[in-house]
């Protein structure tokens, strides 16, 4: 049995298919109006493979995530008009990309989609400059969002006039995301861009997708199996398995059931925390989060008070202990109740909510029978602030900044 088929039994109270398709085709038909998001409803088949989804995206990233050869990529290509469905409808910024019921179907280059690859697919003989202006000169586009914009946000200030063999793997990819941006498209796809970097190179080039994410004001959607990306970048998440939308939501809550799912990858479960940074001790390098009414301590550089955060744990950072204790090096000690306890084998996987949020802790069997857990245990959830990863950080005035937590 897949994690996932695992995951919708454990879930029946709210993994409802049908309930959640008669929604999502409600939404769409009363949304589809307003031309201001994406919208498909699609079934279709690429060889053998079926295709059957209907999901909405508004401004901000959307993750298509789920394993390999799930139809994420597949997926894509029908929204880019690559692939035609067999039926149903797409509508982007108002447009009407596809609609079987009328016989509309745009060309790739008539639907106003930029399209970011794995690999960054720049022009060999063209400069920086000329691959990034490609659409306006060869395509004839207009030119609606500033060049220099574009390129300060994407930091490529400095590379304009070099060749592509001499930049590195993240400066490529950032130079193809600028292209796509630069073709002023309603809607910008981007099909697991960093797959093909090392993590030194994805670090690099996270920042500036984060930047794109706030910036554009265009639905992205994001496609990856990589946990790490979507906590980071992802404001919502649908699940796509075997063609098909297995779930979909904030990608805090679906993180979160994904976690407590058994036969999941433990080394992934972890939730989504959001707060605000209340003080910084520039002495220690440190900065305390206000989670609703709890507070947390975390190490990093680039803090300021106001600074909006999200917060990665994953489950395996957190320990439970049913009173606080002193002398410890763990600064981070959190009233929580438990909420649930999912067990599978040797390991079980806790609930804990705290101040209107959750934390998941994965420990020991036995130490959940020692301790005595049970759902409306009251307990401590200790949380090591180097432990944190930092998923993302916005200024007072909107906007990202940099900051780093070490790991």
């Amino acid at each position: 049995m897949s994690m996932l088929k695992k995951f919708q039994e454990k879930w029946k109270p709210v993994f409802r298919p049908e309930i959640r398709k008669n929604n999502e085709l409600e939404r769409f038909r009363d949304s589809a109006k307003s031309g201001s998001a994406l919208y498909v409803d699609i079934r279709g088949r690429a060889g053998s493979f079926e295709i059957e989804t209907a999901f909405q995206a508004g401004a901000g990233v959307t993750a298509l995530f789920g394993p390999s050869g799930a139809g994420k990529s597949t997926l894509l290509k029908m929204i880019a008009g690559t692939a035609r469905p067999q039926s149903g409808r797409i509508v982007a910024g108002g447009r009407t990309l596809f609609d079987s019921a009328t016989g509309t179907n745009l060309p790739p280059e008539k639907r106003g989609i930029g399209f970011v690859f794995q690999d960054a697919r720049l022009f060999p003989h063209l400069s920086v400059r000329r691959n990034l202006t490609y659409a306006r000169w060869a395509g004839r586009r207009p030119a609606s969002r500033a060049f220099d914009e574009v390129v300060t946000l994407l930091g490529l200030e400095d590379r304009l006039d070099a060749a592509p063999a001499t930049l590195s793997g993240g400066e490529r990819q950032r130079v193809a995301i600028g292209r796509a941006l630069l073709a002023d498209p309603a809607l910008l796809l981007m099909d697991e861009p960093l797959s093909s970097l090392d993590k030194a190179r994805r670090n690099e080039i996270l920042p500036y997708l984060e930047a794109i994410r706030t910036e554009a004001g265009i639905p992205i959607l994001y496609v990856s199996h990589e946990t790490s990306e979507v906590a980071r970048l992802a404001d919502t998440v649908v699940l796509i398995e075997n063609g098909r939308v297995a779930d979909s939501g904030p990608a805090a809550a679906i993180l979160a059931r994904l976690g407590l799912a058994v036969g999941g990858d433990p080394d992934e479960a972890g939730v989504i925390l959001e707060g605000r940074i209340t003080d910084v001790d520039p002495a220690y390098h440190t900065a305390v989060i206000a989670l609703d009414d709890d507070r947390i301590e975390l190490t990093g550089n680039g803090f300021a008070p106001g600074m909006t955060v999200r917060l990665r744990v994953r489950a395996g950072d957190v320990a439970i202990a049913n009173a606080p204790h002193d002398g410890l090096s763990i600064r981070n000690q959190l009233p929580a109740i438990v909420e649930e306890i999912r067990r599978d084998g040797a390991f079980a996987t806790v609930a804990l909510g705290f101040g209107g949020q959750q934390l998941l802790a994965r420990i020991t069997a036995k130490s959940a029978d020692a301790l005595g857990l049970q759902p409306g245990s009251r307990v401590h959830a200790l949380l090591k602030a180097v432990s944190v990863e930092m998923a993302r950080i916005e200024n007072p005035r909107g906007g990202l900044t940099s900051a780093s937590s070490p790991r």
